[in-house]
């Protein structure tokens, strides 16, 4: 009951109901770097997190392989919990290939903070040393150009907060779709085929499309003033943690033009608790 009346009242307030200095101090922001090098490579990091979706993490980081970085150098971060097999058999298997440009983040947390995206979304935010951080889910996919070309546009950006407008995704998909992948088959390189999706506008830094300059990440972290954000669960939790997000740092984000990615759309979810699922040795 208490979860219930503080998700809703969080949602409520970061509408723009309440004032941010009524609930929690306002974050310091910190002024613009300098322009950086522009012959050094751009630092990202991506953040995601998976639990019971590893065929659809598959796909996200067999983008990193197929499509090679030139203008960044990526950290490709993964929070799971041990106890999902499947996605640690993924993470091994990706964490053995060597990607020019690409650095494999393999985060392991217990399920209970997993749950929680703003956990490990607050401490990779604090802990990255990277130009930018972007918030990201596992049903995301770079796709050829998309790395690049972001590394372009966010180069020298006083911005705080940015999103792409535009990206591609599938229908709601059903179990047993093609794209979604079985599960009889060992960790592969896998492809998509981008007739299959169609374009999806956004009006602000939601989901998987939540990109922060790496400073300011650094000095405000993933809503870490706000306690009730941090608390482990016992469920894997719809996030509304973004809108919160905006909220304490004051703005939607700026959209920019970023092409080449896409979101496979899927309607079976990997929210169940651990009690629920099949013995965690088989792939669900």
């Amino acid at each position: 009951m208490r979860r219930q009346f503080l998700e809703t009242f969080y949602r409520i307030a970061a509408s723009g109901l309440v004032p941010r200095r009524l609930l929690a101090p306002v974050p310091e922001l910190p002024p613009a770097p300098p322009r950086g090098d522009p012959s050094r490579p751009l630092a990202i990091e991506i953040v995601s997190h998976c639990w019971r979706y590893h065929s659809l993490l598959e796909y996200q980081l067999s983008s990193l392989v197929l499509h090679a970085v030139g203008e960044a150098k990526v950290t490709m971060t993964v929070f799971h919990s041990p106890e999902d097999r499947p996605t640690r058999e993924v993470l091994d298997y990706f964490g053995g290939l060597e990607v020019e440009g690409v650095r494999w983040n393999p985060r392991p947390l217990p399920r209970e903070r997993l749950f929680r995206r703003a956990i490990g979304r607050n401490l990779a935010a604090k802990e990255s040393s990277a130009d930018w951080v972007w918030f990201s889910d596992c049903d995301v996919i770079f796709h050829e150009g998309a790395l690049d070309r972001a590394a372009r546009v966010l180069r020298n950006r006083d911005d705080v907060l940015v999103f792409p407008r535009e990206h591609f995704v599938t229908d709601l998909l059903e179990p047993g779709h093609d794209l979604l992948g079985g599960t009889d088959h060992d960790p592969r390189v896998v492809d998509i085929d981008p007739g299959q999706f169609h374009p999806e506008l956004r009006d602000r830094a939601v989901g998987g499309f939540q990109i922060v300059r790496g400073d300011v990440a650094r000095a405000v972290g993933y809503c870490d003033r706000i306690g009730f954000y941090q608390e482990p669960l016992d469920r894997w939790q719809k996030t509304f943690e973004d809108r919160t997000f905006r909220w304490l740092l004051g703005t939607e984000g700026t959209p920019v033009e970023i092409p080449g990615l896409y979101r496979i759309r899927h309607l079976a979810k990997g929210r169940k608790s651990a009690a629920e699922l099949p013995d965690s040795g088989q792939r669900p």
